[in-house]
């Protein structure tokens, strides 16, 4: 199981180093396991981020692997940060549970792509939008629980716009004619896509009503994240309706999203056309 708060990219970071550490030692799990008096399981969890980075631990590792003082001293001395919770630590009662491990990747991401086969993405949403949606998905929390979810979606749309990070939405005309809130909040969220549209590191892409299938139509909603860390592959996340949500970053999975994603960007409107009338 993952941290609660989920792991932050630095966190990520150091464990996929571990990793590779021990990889160029040429050290098997077993054998680094045994040096931890632990079960291997606890070194896979170790190198995937799914538990806290413990000094102790990560020292015997990198003794066990040879790795020189001047390599080492860095490891070690990033793991203060690398276990400090994330900034959304605090908001966690306001998300799912796989929400804290795709926040973690998407607070660092410098790219984040997003399909939605019917709605307005969520990074897009103004807070009516999003608090309409919420009283409709969350029938049973409070007022106030609502508000926390709309809150939090605000500081991850603030803190990517903070960072200069690029958005790439693409979602179907129907989005705008499927009336959530009433008129003035649809209207509300037609001039936010205008205006985003004319940001630097925004792009928006609607595809018509009466535009033939592509290779997204029926596909659930999906969101493609890269984070400018080497050592952090490319994540897909795919949410499925009363499914478990997927989340991978294993490369070829990532890659046939990555190419029917472009395909279906390819075939849309060029990004900077006017948005389709909406009901």
């Amino acid at each position: 199981m993952r941290p609660r708060s989920g792991p932050t990219v630095e966190h990520r970071v150091l464990a996929a180093r571990l990793r590779m550490l021990r990889e160029r030692a040429g050290v098997s799990l077993q054998a680094a396991a045994e040096a931890l008096d632990a079960h291997p399981a606890t070194v896979r969890r170790i190198e995937r981020a799914e538990t806290g980075l413990d000094a102790r631990q990560v020292r015997v590792l990198l003794d066990r692997y040879g790795v020189p003082a001047a390599e080492a001293e860095p490891v070690m001395a990033g793991l203060g940060t690398a276990n400090l919770p994330g900034w959304w630590h605090r908001w966690r009662g306001a998300m799912e549970p796989w929400q804290q491990e795709v926040i973690g990747i998407e607070s660092s991401a410098g790219l984040v792509r997003t399909w939605h086969p019917a709605l307005v993405p969520e990074l897009l949403r103004t807070p009516d939008y999003a608090a309409a949606l919420c009283r409709i998905l969350y029938p049973a929390e409070s007022p106030a629980q609502r508000t926390r979810r709309v809150e939090l979606l605000g500081e991850r749309q603030r803190r990517m716009a903070e960072r200069g990070a690029a958005l790439w939405a693409l979602f179907p005309a129907a989005a705008l004619h499927t009336r959530v809130g009433g008129p003035e909040v649809m209207a509300g969220q037609r001039a936010l896509l205008t205006e985003a549209a004319d940001r630097p590191h925004v792009t928006v892409q609607v595809v018509p009503l009466d535009f033939p299938p592509h290779p997204m139509t029926g596909v659930p909603p999906l969101h493609l994240m890269r984070v400018p860390a080497p050592e952090i592959a490319d994540c897909a996340v795919l949410e499925t309706p009363g499914a478990r949500v997927e989340i991978t970053d294993e490369p070829d999975t990532v890659m046939q999203y990555r190419i029917r994603l472009d395909s279906a960007c390819a075939s849309a409107p060029h990004p900077g056309s006017p948005l389709p009338g909406g009901g």
